[in-house]
């Protein structure tokens, strides 16, 4: 089974994958917004998920190490997803990843940074086209424009009603093709500021949840 999520909030996503677990579906891996499940019987399962990225496979791997030596078991992610998750293997162990606030705290940090790069890579492209007139923001204001048909403002009666019908379909794409590269860049950026204010929310809690 795959359900398709996306969280700005670690604690939510971690109770989320474990009332999935609950319920009977056993979460096997993630792919960008796609959680994948298996059904199985239903388990008081402990999900726990870190954010990092790793340079070598070597350091990578010495991570998973540490993790697995502690009773924790690797469920998904790989040396440059950035969002690991593990469950808890050794019911004799702690029910959390994180030992303090600063390391429970850092990987919303790390996930802001990453926000922020994205963001910033785009700026150079979201530049180019705007220069280019590949997107052109003037459509905002005057939606006419991204009809091509010559003529067809001065046309009536059904002749109008026929060209406006055909072309709206293709007018609507433009549009939305030209609307993607200015919201991207927004969401990155909003992903960036909610990853921030957890990072300041977490450091202000004064007790690992």
């Amino acid at each position: 089974m795959k359900k398709y999520k996306h969280f700005t909030n670690f604690d939510k996503e971690e109770k989320w994958l474990n009332d999935m677990a609950k319920q009977g579906y056993r979460f096997v891996a993630k792919r960008s917004f796609c959680y994948e499940f298996a059904a199985d019987a239903p388990d008081n399962a402990i999900i726990k998920v870190d954010y990092r990225t790793f340079k070598k496979k070597e350091d990578f791997e010495e991570y998973l190490f540490l993790f697995e030596d502690s009773g924790w078991t690797h469920l998904s992610g790989s040396k440059s997803s950035g969002y690991q998750y593990f469950r808890k293997a050794d019911p004799r162990g702690s029910d959390d990843i994180f030992s303090d606030i600063d390391s429970k705290a850092g990987r919303y940090k790390r996930l802001a940074d990453m926000w922020e790069t994205m963001a910033l890579t785009f700026i150079p492209i979201l530049t180019a086209l705007l220069v280019s007139k590949a997107i052109d923001p003037g459509v905002l204001l005057d939606p006419k424009s991204i009809y091509y048909t010559p003529g067809l403002w001065d046309m009536e009666g059904a002749a109008f009603w026929r060209a406006f019908l055909f072309e709206t379909p293709f007018a609507i794409l433009r549009g939305c093709l030209w609307a993607i590269p200015p919201l991207t860049f927004a969401l990155y950026l909003i992903f960036a500021y909610k990853a921030h204010k957890q990072f300041k929310l977490t450091q202000e809690n004064k007790i690992i949840r």
